[in-house]
């Protein structure tokens, strides 16, 4: 069989720079077939068909970052639906937790693998049933290198790899020990990162046991460090983005919405008391993670290798938001003859906030654990594996005394026995407080357990051609459970979401590939997955691929396939659950003026009963261009379409469908006021089912040249760019709308000399509309937000053999996010408010 390579020096650009290229390792006798992401078959071409960018350890160490999170979202192929603790707050379902999304198709459309295989999900979903993997559970001193496939390969590895498949691979076969440690912070407000790992291996040629234990720790960036970016109330920018649900309150006073009186003038709109909520939260909450890792191996005989991995994972964080905020859903009065009260007959609470009880307060910890044991080998020429694995993803979210949650039949409690004041902005006495607060817990736990058998080797050859086929099969079990405190089932408690889901299933799949070289220069790759789930049915993806190579430095590759995405235990197993989207009840407005604004009101969801899974459809053709020896180049147009895409009806359109009537059953409203026609809302029932779609096409590049620069070392350029041309959701145009760039990129320098290094990466986020609502997007057009352009600076020192100290700064000219006139001033989901980072670290090996 003819074996292609590309020279070691051009590899080493493309390597050394993170470019879309296939691993590879070199040995004396040339180089060896290895397995990567997106193929069950080992290769010898550095280039296949599927087209994969590798971020080895060096391209990690260079970032500066700590965590695995901010080291995904930078790159150009991420996208919307990527999220970290930076959304901790008291509305969001997934506190603690971090997740990847390629193309911006969602995390829950992007596979994340250790070591090739799947991990439990995270215990607790994102947007209230979208499933992921919290990859805060990896810790990123435990990583050898990423493997990021850009196209789908549900035909390899089943669901969720629709957009693309993030690959980790850790450490092993180390022998020594490394210890790190690290330090950094902001050089404005008081944010801070510490980090230590310890690596240490044994082992010979027979066997290897490697140990890694990570520590990492941030402390909080509150939102009234950060000046403009701190407040939702900015006159001077058109912001005015402050809660209905105000301190002091709105009441109803003989059916008029009545303001209180002690509440200041500017903050009264539409007759109701604003409140500016943005100062209580945080930027980037407190978050603390320890894990330790176990790799080993031993040969058991000349055919035969035993293996383990092992990994335990304790995270914890906090989410933080204003007080309590309570509407008329929380069914609160007051009597006329309630010592406090100025008005002198009965009245309802409409609006107020408990800022007398404190902001609220989440305490989140995260416990996943981890294990793998198998047997591999070698038997003529075919390759096998065989292996079980256990996983387990605990969640714990609490809510104690103190942490400002209240309970409002504690609350009314005190209101009638004439304890509690609600008017003129009192400030109660702590007792009093302490006599309407309460302690909450929700808990989350998911299981996996999986076995595997494969086998991959050359079938026959055909005039010198030989044809390889890799052939496997699986068996899982998956189960999750979300428990919201029985206070908010009971409707005790206000001003957070709830999740209450639980659900199990197995799945039997079987799967083979075959890669066939028809000369050699041009292989075809024809991969197959059959997959049956116990909830819904089966599932049967194809996949064709082809490489071509018509010059030495010059291929074309092209890739065809189907894939899907299974329901989540979290969709299919969704009780009723809450969330708190801010709707503009305009139809009031225009009724009777009450004009509220946006504010939160109360979503009701639950899940369709008989969800089918998401179907999808890619393709990729790409162009690989070893120019010279020193200069390579690779380019790839690609197309995702996902029909049948499990969703909520946008809460605009029920709005719009149902909240124009007040005897509707779906946007349910209180009774009219006097003089009115349509009552406030109360709430609003939304359903998940197969309704939507998406379909989005674009074009990647990537491009790596080195300089030899003879007794002054070496200088090696990047570029990583990916461009949306489309992004379409259910009809409507999303490329180069909000959160949705048409251009991200990536450009890195690196110069080696001897001992030195030093590191330019300049991150690159395209402009994009400002928010639209959906009815009048495609419409008109929004103000635009700015690109946004980062630039980073690293420099590394080997003081000896063994010991590296390196310095940099992140955001180098600490360079604002770009104006939205919207939200706190700035697009939270798409651009970091960190500011500029100096950070440090000391690496010694012995």
């Amino acid at each position: 069989m003819n074996i292609r390579k590309y020279s070691s020096i051009s590899l080493s650009v493309v390597l050394a720079l993170g470019a879309s290229v296939s691993y590879a390792q070199e040995s004396d006798q040339g180089l060896e077939r290895i397995q990567v992401t997106g193929s069950n078959i080992k290769r010898n071409d550095l280039e296949g068909a599927a087209p994969v960018q590798v971020i080895g350890r060096e391209d990690i160490d260079r970032t500066g970052f700590t965590n695995l999170q901010q080291l995904l979202e930078t790159l150009p192929a991420a996208g919307t639906g990527t999220f970290s603790t930076q959304g901790n707050n008291q509305d969001s379902t997934a506190n603690g937790g971090a997740a990847i999304s390629l193309r911006g198709f969602g995390a829950d459309a992007t596979l994340v693998l250790i070591n090739g295989r799947r991990v439990a999900s995270s215990a607790f979903a994102e947007g209230i049933v979208n499933s992921f993997v919290d990859i805060n559970n990896i810790p990123v001193a435990a990583i050898e290198r990423i493997e990021i496939l850009k196209d789908g390969a549900s035909a390899v590895y089943g669901s969720d790899a629709v957009a693309g498949v993030v690959n980790v691979i850790l450490r092993k076969n180390f022998e020594g020990t490394e210890v790190s440690l690290g330090f950094g912070g902001t050089t404005g407000p008081s944010y801070e990162e510490t980090s230590f790992s310890l690596l240490w291996g044994t082992g010979n040629e027979e066997s290897n046991a490697t140990v890694i234990l990570d520590y990492f720790k941030n402390t909080p960036l509150m939102r009234d460090e950060v000046g403009i970016y701190g407040t939702v109330y900015q006159p001077e920018n058109g912001i005015d983005g402050r809660s209905s649900s105000g301190f002091p309150g709105t009441f109803i006073v003989d059916g008029v919405l009545t303001p209180d009186a002690a509440c200041p003038e500017e903050n009264i709109v539409n007759s109701t008391c604003r409140y500016d909520y943005g100062p209580a939260g945080a930027v980037l909450p407190v978050a603390e993670r320890v894990g330790v890792m176990l790799q080993a191996n031993q040969m058991l005989n000349d055919y035969a290798e035993g293996y383990i991995e092992m990994s335990a994972q304790h995270n914890t964080s906090m989410a933080f938001g204003a007080a309590t905020p309570l509407g008329r859903t929380a069914g609160l009065t007051v009597s006329a003859d309630h010592p406090d009260n100025p008005y002198g007959t009965d009245v309802i609470i409409n609006n107020y906030r408990t800022v007398d009880a404190g902001g609220r307060v989440w305490n989140i910890e995260s416990d996943t654990l981890r294990l793998v044991a198998g047997i591999r080998g070698t038997i003529k020429n075919w390759d096998y594996d065989v292996s079980a694995q256990k996983g387990r993803s605990k969640s714990l979210q609490t809510g104690g005394i103190g942490d400002g949650w209240i309970r409002v039949d504690y609350l009314q409690r005190e209101i009638d026995a004439g304890n509690y004041n609600p008017f003129g902005g009192t400030y109660n006495d702590p007792d009093v407080v302490a006599a309407i607060s309460t302690s909450l817990v929700r808990q989350g736990e998911s299981h996996m357990t999986s076995y595997n058998a494969n086998i991959a080797g050359d079938v026959f050859t055909i005039s010198d051609m030989t044809v390889q086929m890799a052939a496997g099969v699986e068996y899982r079990e998956e189960d999750a459970s979300d428990k919201p405190d029985e206070q908010f089932e009971r409707g005790l408690i206000f001003g957070t979401e709830a999740i209450s889901a639980q659900a199990s299933r197995d799945i039997t799949a079987a799967y083979v590939e075959f890669l066939v070289p028809f000369s050699d220069t041009f292989d075809v790759t024809l991969a197959g997955r059959y997959d049956d789930y116990s909830d819904f049915g089966s599932t049967t993806n194809p996949q064709i691929s082809f490489s071509w190579r018509p010059l030495d430095n010059f291929s074309l590759r092209a890739s065809w396939g189907q894939g899907f995405r299974a329901p989540s235990l979290a969709q299919i197993g969704l009780g009723p659950s809450q969330d708190s989207p801010l709707v503009d009840d305009f139809y009031r407005c225009e009724s009777d003026g009450v004009c509220e604004g946006e504010r939160e009101r109360s979503v009701i969801y639950t899940s369709d009963a008989v969800l089918q899974p998401e179907e999808s459809t890619t393709w990729n053709i790409g162009v690989v261009w070893q120019v010279t020896e020193a200069f390579d180049f690779t380019a790839d147009l690609w197309s995702i379409e996902q029909d049948n895409k499990i969703d909520q009806n946008p809460v605009e359109n029920i709005y719009a469908a149902e909240c124009g009537d007040q005897d509707s059953t779906i946007c349910q409203r209180f009774d009219p006021l006097p003089g009115e026609t349509l009552g406030q809302i109360d709430k609003i029932y939304n359903v998940y089912v197969n309704l939507s779609s998406q379909e989005a096409s674009g074009l990647d590049v990537t491009a790596g040249y080195l300089f030899k620069l003879d007794e002054l070392g070496m200088l090696k350029f990047g570029v990583d760019w990916s461009y949306i041309d489309s992004f379409e959701k259910d009809g409507i145009e999303y490329a180069g709308e909000l959160n949705y760039p048409e251009h991200r990129g990536r450009i890195t320098a690196d110069w080696t000399f001897e001992d030195y290094g030093i590191t330019a990466i300049v991150q690159y986020i395209g402009e994009f509309e400002s928010y639209q609502a959906l009815s009048v997007m495609e419409e008109s057009e929004a103000d635009m937000v700015d690109s946004h352009t980062l630039v980073s600076l690293q420099g590394h020192y080997n003081l000896n053999d063994e010991t590296k100290l390196t310095l940099g700064v992140t955001n180098l000219f600490d360079t604002d996010p770009p104006f939205t006139a919207r939200g706190y001033g700035y697009v939270a989901e798409t651009h970091s408010l960190r500011g500029q980072f100096i950070y440090g670290s000391l690496k010694y090996k012995f």
